[in-house]
């Protein structure tokens, strides 16, 4: 049985209007993380990532320096229960 994890993050800096969500999903697809991400009105971007803990880190990873157009600050990550609830990984707006 694969260790599956959930994280849900909050990236802070310049990471609003330089393509940062659809990079995301890029990467999220490409290390087959399932979840979503999203601009918040604060001017930060929210995701919840799963997948197995090996994969979610590498989103994470990748997380903490975005696409090339973005500075990012810092990543608050909180780990939750996995929940299984996604088949795939979406852009909310």
């Amino acid at each position: 049985m694969q260790n599956n994890v959930r994280a849900h993050v909050i990236i802070s800096g310049r990471v609003q209007g330089v393509f940062f969500r659809v990079e995301t999903k890029s990467a999220a697809d490409r290390y087959g993380v399932m979840g979503w991400v999203k601009n918040q009105r604060d001017g930060t971007v929210a995701a919840t990532f799963e997948g197995t803990k090996e994969t979610v880190d590498s989103v994470l990873e990748w997380c903490n320096h975005g696409p090339p157009y973005a500075s990012v600050q810092h990543v608050d990550v909180k780990w939750e229960d996995y929940k299984g609830e996604f088949n795939r990984f979406d852009i909310r707006y």
